[in-house]
């Protein structure tokens, strides 16, 4: 697993936590009024909608909320629009970064993504300049003490990816995760919450092809300019090839 996938995992698990609550808000409620305009505001004929909501019930955002960004997307109410728009750049010490944004306005956003990677030592590339080293994929990750308390051991979670046709399935010291397709995604999380199975982690990700190992002196800028862009308002997710040795991982990420 790539440094960064450690690096998300990490970070959901400290997502209970988490004091910027109002940002978490704020990316979930974006993604729940696109994919509702994408794909209208039923659920159950909408996979992405349908994961927006499990995130966001998840998140324990208000009802209220998810019910106007609903119908902001679907045009029942006014509301702003928003279009997809990915970013792609370098980090520190020749890291590939990829930025998904849901924005109202380029301009700015642009500008601002533009001077966090200058702040912390990193270059806003061209489009297509690090795209093509990753891939997208579905990951689901699963903390190993939680399954085996509920009786759920590597063997079993095995069979049960063989029998969702899973592409991969790798173990880890704290947890056990799944790959599949961006195709078989949506239908692979709807089959575990059908067992009762909560994944810490279940999301679309964008695989490195490669990876580029960060030393420590390096890992800290990197990990800067990473929290910086997802703290940037239009920013939904930040993707990047880094590895770093675990232990510096956690002490990073705490």
């Amino acid at each position: 697993m790539s440094g960064h996938s450690k690096w998300s995992t990490i970070k959901h698990k400290k997502a209970a936590q988490d004091a910027r609550r109002s940002k978490v808000f704020t990316r979930i409620l974006k993604e729940v009024s696109v994919a509702a305009r994408l794909g209208g505001g039923d659920p159950t004929g909408n996979p992405r909608l349908r994961h927006a909501l499990s995130e966001a019930k998840a998140q324990n955002v208000p009802g209220d909320n998810i019910d106007r960004a609903i119908k902001k997307g679907t045009g029942e109410l006014e509301g702003v629009s928003y279009e997809e728009v990915t970013y792609e750049g370098y980090g520190p010490g020749g890291v590939a970064v990829l930025v998904e944004t849901l924005t109202d306005n380029r301009n700015r956003t642009v500008s601002e993504v533009r001077h966090l990677f200058t702040k912390h030592g990193g270059n806003l590339g061209e489009n297509g300049c690090v795209a093509w080293m990753f891939h997208r994929r579905g990951f689901f990750a699963f903390d190993r003490a939680v399954l085996e308390d509920s009786g759920v051991d590597e063997e079993a979670l095995v069979e049960l990816a063989l029998e969702l046709e899973a592409e991969d399935f790798a173990v880890e010291d704290e947890s056990y995760n799944v790959y599949t397709s961006v195709e078989a995604f949506h239908a692979t999380k709807d089959a575990i919450e059908e067992r009762g199975l909560t994944a810490t982690v279940a999301q679309l990700t964008m695989e490195p092809q490669n990876l580029v190992q960060v030393d420590e002196g390096g890992a800290g800028p990197l990990i800067r300019l990473i929290d910086a862009l997802e703290d940037q308002d239009d920013v939904q997710n930040v993707w990047a090839n880094f590895d770093l040795d675990d232990e510096l991982l956690e002490r990073l990420a705490s």
